[in-house]
């Protein structure tokens, strides 16, 4: 768990872990005050647009000077327990694998030490015309520094 007042807007790289804390809304729960099945794909989303920031990357940096963005090629999310409304949670987001023009990431939504659910997707970088593209040199190089410090040798490729 980050400590009270740690965490900027972007969240906080730990090692190889980006950390974003974020509070449960009225709008991401049902009318139970649980948080809705896709409002978790939505926070993770969030945090991984944060984690891409605080690596130098991000998204309309991306699309405006490289012509590329991340697209979701594929998700699967497993549902632990459930977060309710004003809840904090914490998500925590990893790199399993990076390629030349996608990379898997890891990531796991908590809540005062408890895991509430784990999301696996594999991104892809793709041009302004919707072709697979490589991720950039500038790109590749953050990636590549915070998936060494996560990944074994053998999963970080060319």
């Amino acid at each position: 768990m980050i400590e009270p007042g740690v965490g900027p807007v972007s969240g906080v790289l730990r090692g190889a872990e980006h950390i974003y804390r974020l509070r449960v809304y009225f709008e991401d729960t049902d009318a139970a005050g649980i948080v809705y099945y896709a409002s978790y794909l939505r926070m993770a989303e969030r945090a991984r647009t944060e984690m891409m920031r605080l690596l130098g990357a991000d998204h309309a940096g991306m699309m405006r000077g490289d012509g590329l963005v991340l697209t979701v090629r594929q998700c699967a999310i497993e549902y632990l327990a459930p977060a309710r409304l004003d809840d904090v949670l914490e998500i925590r987001s990893s790199l399993a694998e990076i390629r030349g023009a996608s990379l898997r990431v890891r990531q796991t939504v908590h809540r005062d030490g408890d895991t509430l659910a784990r999301i696996d997707l594999r991104l892809a970088c793709v041009s302004d015309i919707g072709r697979p593209a490589r991720f950039p040199a500038r790109l590749r190089s953050a990636l590549a520094g915070l998936g060494r410090a996560a990944l074994p040798e053998a999963t970080q490729r060319a």
